[in-house]
């Protein structure tokens, strides 16, 4: 035991890994959100706000860096290959455990990162412009009939968990559709009120105000009740579609072995900000709910939605193109 001691304390002095002190002081220089995704969506908003609570409350910049491409898989490549330290943190949607069961990747989810905590969840809706015709899922399928392949925008790519979502109804539907993955969400909604796309799979945040000002329709969400925030749309299991319930959840990540003072300071942080009344407030106009809970929960969520989409990819048949 004392040999092994002094081999740690060894490390420490030469810096093979953080030492305590470290975690202690930690922050004591700027901290970086990678957002694997393109302004404006879902995700990036719930990171900035949760980076303008930091500043505030850790007395360090915390800046988000927006690193998009191949459905979240470029900036999450990024974030695990960063330095443990507490200096690099990932903000990112339940995709993460979803990607690697249709991409090549280069990390594993659940061994090159370590939860921190769960932010927010939200439904994936399916929204639609006034101009297409529809006003239900049952419109919907009904047109899907007269007209296959309609086309369809995610605020995410290729099997992501927005396109599954869509899949999953046209499956339980009997119709074709045609995805059109855009980088984020804030890009599928302009294009989607422009009339550029008709209809949208993606998070409820981008399109809020839209919605609310009836320039497009809301039409299903896919959580297992209506959230709050939209308690006039049905579920798709209300619409019938029985089964088809699917989250989409915001988490907070650092790389895998940042030692654990750091973890358990950002959990507690993190924890303040989505507790915070403003915070929560612009969490709910964004349609999404504010979650929290430990780094434990959060792991076992990852690990429950890991083995749930490798039953989803498989009987949906997806394959990255």
């Amino acid at each position: 035991m004392t040999i092994f001691r002094t081999l740690c304390a060894f490390a420490i002095a030469i810096g093979m890994f953080p030492s305590i002190s470290d975690a202690q002081e930690w922050p004591s220089r700027p901290v970086r959100i990678i957002v694997p995704y393109a302004p404006g969506g879902s995700t990036d908003v719930v990171a900035r706000h949760v980076s303008q609570y930091l500043t505030r409350t850790l007395g360090q910049q915390v800046f988000v860096e927006n690193r998009t491409g191949a459905n979240g898989v470029l900036g999450m490549e990024v974030a695990s290959k960063s330095d443990p330290d507490g200096y690099t943190i990932l903000v990112t949607t339940s995709d993460i455990v979803l990607n690697p069961h249709v991409y090549k990747t280069n990390f594993d989810a659940l061994k090159d990162f370590a939860p921190v905590i769960q932010l927010s969840r939200q439904p994936v809706i399916v929204a639609a412009h006034p101009a297409l015709g529809v006003k239900s899922l049952a419109d919907l399928a009904a047109l899907g009939k007269k007209q296959p392949g309609i086309r369809y925008g995610t605020g995410s790519g290729i099997g992501s968990g927005q396109a599954i979502v869509m899949q999953w109804f046209a499956k339980m539907a009997g119709i074709e559709v045609q995805q059109v993955p855009y980088r984020g969400g804030g890009q599928v909604i302009t294009d989607l009120i422009a009339g550029t796309v008709q209809l949208a799979s993606m998070g409820s945040t981008p399109a809020m105000p839209h919605y609310k000002a009836g320039t497009l329709l809301i039409l299903a969400q896919s959580t297992k009740a209506r959230v709050a925030s939209l308690p006039e749309v049905p579920t798709f299991e209300e619409a019938g579609y029985a089964g088809l319930v699917s989250d989409q959840w915001v988490g907070l990540l650092v790389p895998a072995k940042t030692p654990a003072p750091i973890i358990e300071k950002l959990n507690v942080e993190v924890g303040k900000a989505l507790a915070d009344q403003a915070v929560k407030t612009n969490f709910f106009n964004s349609g999404q709910e504010a979650a929290g809970g430990t780094a434990e929960a959060f792991g076992r969520l990852m690990r429950e939605d890991d083995a749930k989409n490798e039953r989803l990819v498989r009987e949906l048949n997806i394959k990255a193109q």
